[in-house]
């Protein structure tokens, strides 16, 4: 069935008064608009469901929102009576529609006899996936699109380990929704909400639960009291969006006299007009946080993201000016003080363990090491990197951190998702420990440089929308892959394949910027105990190494870069180069 014939259903069937007919009939007269909105279903991604509201099998909207529901009921009461009652735990995130699309799942599942929980207002992500194993369920969804921009929604499924749904399981609920139409059996209607909690079968959580979260939060503390200069100027931003009660409970809770938040991004905004773009891996999502951080002379800025997964911090430099950490700095300084305070306390384990994704810094491996400490790998996303604890406490070792670049952080090992809350606490746990020793975490940053190595990261990506954008990405991904000096792969797609006759060749890869590369790992089929994923690693011959991928949740492929040197200066540049023959070497491709 191809884009027009899908339009042309949903014309003969959404009503003339829904709200999405006016944008409906526009798309008769603009192809690409409907081409871009019908081309296909959304799917499963690295994070579930993700994109813009609006009319479309490709949006996020009361139908599409209706038929996931209703193919995950059908999937969990397959599952068996004890799914059924075990039940679905449903939060949701400050954007348009979030409440409402929250409801509207409530009520599908609710109606087929699955218990339901669900909230009265907005909540972090992570609550939600600390709420699933606490609660026992079966299964939890988040109405949100984490990061994105206003126009966005999105819809994350987990399950009772309470990571997100893996792959098995994903798959498994888009075979139940790929069952269904969106018009036949159609469930949109919410109405009867409230009276479905009157009768008992959608229970409201509420302050209990915020509590049961916030004290696992806290659990993972270090030190405390006298330990800890709690006076230290602390500015923090939820950027409109559900960290806002929790975070200034956690502080208030922990001690730190002298916290602000950013009044102006405290409170709900699904249009987050004073940011924009509400992701706090961006330098501009921290222009009121600066204003406010100079007027009382701050040391930290700290923001969540609207779902409160994502988290990132500026510090105040030498200069007096803030400095913008990437995710992989913040990581540094996350991964050092808690195996620094640990062993201090006396509490590091003897078998301790962190885990990284696959495309962040090796940096923290560095410094795992010299504590000690092991350092697993896994693929991105925090389904993967949380999903390496069962086998990590399996195999007799401790869990003390997980983190991935793209500012993603996972301090409690029973809260299998990244969590900005309990992040943060961490990080102004850590200035406050260090500013109690003289120092500032700007002056521990440069620190760990000295001692280790410093190393420059670039993360950039290409920003490709709609089909065309999709098919281009494939085609890179195709072109690099169609090139690759064959003797030099490593990774299940080389399993048992004689190399010997393919020295040589893929020329156009065998050295960037003039750099011999020394190995390649290919992730398409897996590597070692890695899962498949479609990722290429190129390590180089004076130890930088750099990755590329598609993004599963966005139309965007990825990129990242890092060089270790003995000086800063020394590392930005060869890092910078690397780039830019990479960048444009890819970027050719049409």
């Amino acid at each position: 069935m191809d884009y027009r014939e899908r339009y042309g259903i949903w014309m003969k069937n959404v009503p003339q008064d829904d709200p999405l007919r006016p944008r409906l009939e526009a798309m008769a007269s603009d192809e690409n608009d409907m081409a871009e909105r019908f081309s296909q279903d959304m799917v499963f991604g690295t994070a579930g469901l993700r994109g813009i509201t609006g009319a479309g099998t490709n949006c996020m909207n009361f139908y599409t929102v209706g038929r996931a529901t209703r193919g995950i009921r059908d999937y969990i009461l397959a599952a068996g009576e004890e799914a059924v009652r075990k039940g679905v735990i449903i939060a949701h995130d400050p954007r348009h529609f979030s409440k409402e699309f929250s409801r509207l799942a409530a009520c599908i599942l609710a109606r087929a006899g699955i218990t339901v929980y669900t909230f009265p207002d907005m909540r972090p992500t992570p609550e939600l996936a600390c709420l699933i194993r606490v609660k026992k369920t079966v299964s939890g969804i988040n109405i949100t699109a984490s990061h994105n921009p206003p126009e966005y929604n999105g819809y994350k499924v987990y399950w009772d380990d309470g990571c997100q749904v893996s792959a098995e399981v994903a798959d498994g609920m888009m075979r139940s929704i790929e069952k269904l139409d969106y018009f036949t059996d159609c469930d949109i209607d919410y109405s009867e909400y409230d009276d479905l909690i009157k009768a008992g079968k959608i229970t409201l959580l509420g302050e209990a639960e915020d509590r049961l979260y916030l004290d696992m939060v806290e659990s993972i503390a270090i030190h405390e009291g006298d330990e800890l200069d709690l006076s230290i100027p602390i500015v923090y931003t939820p950027l409109n969006g559900a960290g806002s009660i929790p975070f200034s409970m956690m502080m208030k809770e922990r001690g730190f006299t002298n916290f602000r938040i950013v009044e102006q991004q405290k409170d709900r905004d699904p249009d987050f007009t004073t940011v924009g773009y509400p992701n706090p891996e961006d330098p501009k999502a921290f222009r009121l946080s600066e204003q406010l951080g100079h007027e009382i002379d701050a040391e930290l800025l700290m923001a969540t993201d609207p779902d409160s997964d994502r988290f990132a911090i500026e510090l105040m430099g030498d200069d007096g000016e803030y400095v913008p950490l990437n995710g992989n700095q913040t990581g540094y300084l996350l991964v050092n003080y808690i195996l620094e305070g640990h062993r201090a306390a006396g509490t590091l384990p003897e078998n301790g363990a962190m885990v990284k994704s696959i495309v962040t810094s090796s940096l923290s491996e560095e410094i795992a090491s010299a504590y000690g400490v092991k350092m697993f790998e896994a693929l991105t996303g925090f389904k993967n990197i949380c999903g390496r604890i069962p086998y990590i406490e399996e195999h007799g070792y401790s869990y003390l951190f997980g983190y991935e670049e793209s500012v993603g952080y996972a301090a409690c090992p029973d809260i299998r998702d990244k969590d900005g809350i309990s992040a943060g606490m961490m990080v102004a746990e850590a200035a406050a420990y260090y500013r109690k020793q003289g120092k500032t975490l700007f002056q521990v940053l440069s620190e760990l440089g000295a001692r280790y190595g410093y190393y420059s990261e670039a993360e950039p990506n290409l920003v490709l929308k709609g089909i065309p954008g999709a098919q281009r990405i494939k085609r890179m991904m195709d072109s690099v892959r169609s090139n690759l000096p064959m003797d030099r792969v490593v990774g299940k797609c080389m399993d048992g394949k004689d190399t010997a006759g393919l020295a040589g060749s893929g020329a156009q890869w065998s050295s960037v910027a003039g750099i011999n590369v020394t190995k390649i790992i290919d992730y398409s089929e897996g590597y070692e105990d890695i899962p498949a994923s479609n990722v290429l690693r190129f390590f180089l011959e004076n130890g930088s190494w750099f990755a590329v991928r598609p993004s599963g949740t966005e139309p965007k492929i990825k990129f990242y870069f890092y060089s270790k040197q003995d000086t800063p200066e020394k590392a930005e540049e060869i890092n910078g180069m690397i780039k830019d023959a990479v960048l444009e070497r890819i970027g050719a491709v049409e």
